[in-house]
């Protein structure tokens, strides 16, 4: 690829809700989004697919749900994943223990991750990229079940969240972020991995220490800081709060109106940087 910078702008969680959906589609016709993660087991997935077969142009990928949201399987197979609410536990803590000392509960993953996959083959859409919900999947037990499932359903793509400071702080002068370092180390692990797979993976993830507060004013200052390389820019938009399964605390329309609003537009531009999805950078 001739262009030094090559961005893609991922938003997350793409069907949880109407609002979601709207926000993801307005985002890509008349703002910067190029991609979206699809939870196939979520309340608006249905909606999400079809805005998705009316948008071409949107690349679409798979948000693996492994942790604090519906299952694709019954909650009655997955005794050991899912709590009293019929969701996937939220303690990640102790589900990736249980995970590492009990065989059936790593049996019921592999059968769900394979669930969810089998349910995105069926929407028909080309699968773009795969990532996770928390990002979960750099759990080494996770990630190598989803690389081993996933190499069977055509996975060419896989978000590696690593995110550099200094870029954070270039974009936001006396910003202090805080460091991702829970799931460093883990991410590292997963790209050497990918990286063997023959899968393609971004050069940096930006939107981890900023999650749900991607306003405007950080996301036009990350671009106006664009490294060289292939970045991903992952949002979380929605035209709107209030719906079952939403982040506390997020700012969903503010995400929302950072992919669109002007002086987001004009820092792309200004950086020379070429948009896409995975699939248009493999």
């Amino acid at each position: 690829m001739a262009h030094k910078k090559r961005l893609i702008v991922t938003a997350d969680d793409f069907g949880l809700s109407l609002a979601v959906n709207e926000a993801v589609e307005q985002a890509h016709r008349e703002g910067i989004l190029t991609a979206a993660s699809l939870m196939v087991g979520a309340p608006a997935a249905a909606d999400a697919v079809a805005r998705a077969r009316r948008l071409p142009s949107l690349r679409v990928g798979l948000h693996l749900v492994m942790v604090e949201a519906w299952p694709t399987l019954p909650a009655a197979d997955l005794p050991d994943l899912v709590g009293p609410d019929g969701l996937i536990r939220s303690d990640m803590g102790r589900l990736g223990l249980d995970l590492a000392v009990k065989p059936s509960a790593r049996r019921q993953l592999s059968a769900e991750i394979t669930a969810q996959f089998e349910a995105y083959k069926a929407t028909g859409l080309p699968l773009d990229h795969v990532n996770a919900h928390k990002h979960f999947h750099v759990h080494p037990l996770i990630a190598g079940r989803v690389l081993a499932i996933g190499r069977g359903y055509g996975m060419r793509a896989i978000r590696v969240p690593r995110e550099p400071r200094a870029v954070l702080r270039a974009a936001e002068p006396g910003a202090n972020p805080k460091p991702a370092l829970d799931i460093a180390p883990w991410a590292g692990l997963l790209a050497v991995r990918a990286r063997q797979a023959g899968l393609l993976i971004p050069d940096r993830t930006l939107g981890l220490a900023w999650s749900g507060a991607m306003t405007p004013r950080r996301v036009a200052g990350l671009l106006r800081h664009l490294p060289d390389g292939l970045t991903e820019l992952y949002t979380h938009p929605a035209t709107g709060g209030g719906f079952p399964g939403e982040a506390p605390g997020y700012a969903y329309a503010a995400e929302r109106d950072a992919l669109i609003a002007p002086e987001t537009i004009a820092a792309l531009a200004a950086s020379g940087a070429v948009r896409g999805g995975f699939s248009d950078f493999a």
